[in-house]
């Protein structure tokens, strides 16, 4: 990809003043006429409620301030922000909200097909989905507007403690990555922090393992696991999930993962508590607030063969509206106001900025950058970088039981804990899937 252009293109709204002329003559108009703006009829008052997946705190933000910007341009409009933080399942919270009747008007929607397969999504309208490019079509429609384009985990660490650790480059090899820790372990330094008290950030490294050993080799696997052709127990999966148990008991991740928060995983870089975290560019901007003067880098994990893969492929995630909320027209039309106005230059250009975000809309959006995240959207632009998606992302016959992803996740955290991680817990995970597979086509 280009050099990102140094200046942001700036948006101007010409004013026009209206000149009333009154005649003096006899007969004109009283001196109390009421002006255009008093007998203009004021805009009918409109509510909606909305849902986002609060993760970082970054997205958190510029989610906010995206909401607030839009009510004070658009006073008739009351949106009632209803999205759950913590450690919860976005998943979870949507489902439990569906339950009492309480399901978001606009929601961003992580989980497409299973929601449109529920009839609670309503078809993106012509005029809204006319804004993107190649948007993934769920049963043959399209229920999302992409917020941004899918942006890949990486390793993100504290030049100083690299240095420090004799690391003179960044590694080439998953060789040369083990290395590494050992180096920064052998400083007496957490080599990396894990906010494993977010059930979310279990999914970075458990899918970077899973994305080498499975998925750039099979797109179908999940497809093939429903119908019992592959399984867990396969030579993959455990050497998926033998790579990841490894990094945390050779003691490269830093202990309290289980009471770390994924806010406070930058912290713990700047600070030196740990040398580095394996996230995405949207930790970028809160790092740099944190400390402006820590001086960080940002790699890609090479897989056991020295590629490159990583999650990076368009998905059916983005901003959907429930099905309920499109009998209203009006509901509908305020909606659709507040997609086009998050979507709008001026808007967008601060939300991505916020995030280190790539623009998913046909009118591309450029911003002043900082050289880490020139340098993923450099890696993500190579053309030997294979790109995948998360186990929990793929949609049609390869969407996974719908509870698996973070059963799973604990799962992981159970064999972790207990320091025992066998093929036993594999076909756990087989037993699992098939269960809930069977509940869904009940």
């Amino acid at each position: 990809m280009n050099k990102m252009l140094k200046k942001m293109l700036k948006v101007v709204a010409g004013t026009s003043a209206l000149t009333l002329v009154l005649s003096a003559c006899g007969g004109g108009a009283p001196s109390n006429t009421a002006s255009p703006a008093e007998t203009a009829p004021a805009k009918k008052e409109v509510s909606f409620s909305i849902a986002y997946a609060i993760g970082d705190p970054a997205t958190k933000q510029a989610m906010a301030t995206a909401v607030d910007a839009f009510m004070k341009a658009n006073p008739n409009v009351k949106i009632k922000n209803i999205s759950d933080g913590g450690s919860s399942a976005y998943l979870d919270f949507l489902k439990t909200k569906d339950a009492v009747g309480e399901f978001p008007d606009l929601v961003e929607m992580r989980d497409a097909q299973l929601f449109a397969d529920a009839g609670k999504l309503a078809e993106l309208p012509s005029d809204i989905a006319g804004l993107f490019d190649n948007v993934p079509q769920v049963n043959g429609k399209v229920y999302v507007a992409p917020i941004s384009l899918t942006l890949p985990q990486g390793i993100i660490y504290s030049k100083k403690l690299y240095e420090e650790a004799g690391i003179k480059e960044e590694p080439k090899t998953y060789a040369d990555f083990l290395t590494a820790q050992e180096k920064l372990k052998a400083k007496g330094v957490s080599p990396i922090v894990v906010g494993g008290k977010d059930v979310f950030h279990w999914g970075f490294w458990i899918n970077k393992y899973f994305v080498d050993e499975m998925f750039v080799k099979n797109p179908n696997w999940n497809a093939q696991r429903s119908k019992g052709q592959v399984s867990f127990t396969d030579e993959g999966p455990m050497k998926a999930m033998q790579s990841f148990t490894e990094l945390f008991t050779k003691g490269y991740v830093d202990k309290g993962y289980l009471s770390t928060a994924d806010n406070q995983t930058a912290s713990m870089l700047v600070t030196g508590k740990a040398a580095s975290l394996f996230s995405g560019p949207w930790m970028f901007e809160q790092i740099k607030q944190a400390d402006p003067k820590f001086d960080f880098g940002w790699y890609p994990v090479p897989d056991q063969q020295g590629n490159v893969n990583l999650v990076g492929l368009p998905q059916p995630q983005g901003w959907a509206i429930s099905a309920e909320a499109a009998k209203s027209p009006e509901k509908t039309e305020a909606i659709k106001q507040f997609i086009s106005f998050f979507f709008s230059k001026d808007q967008y250009t601060k939300f991505l900025k916020a995030v280190n975000g790539v623009a998913a809309t046909k009118e591309k959006i450029t911003y002043e950058t900082m050289p880490q995240m020139q340098k993923v959207l450099d890696v993500m632009a190579d053309p030997k970088v294979k790109k995948s998606l998360q186990i929990n992302n793929f949609w049609g016959d390869n969407q996974i039981p719908p509870q698996f992803r973070n059963w799973f996740y604990k799962l992981a955290q159970e064999w972790l804990t207990k320091g025992d991680f066998s093929v036993d817990y594999m076909k756990k995970a087989d037993a699992e899937w098939d269960t809930e597979v069977k509940a869904m086509k009940k």
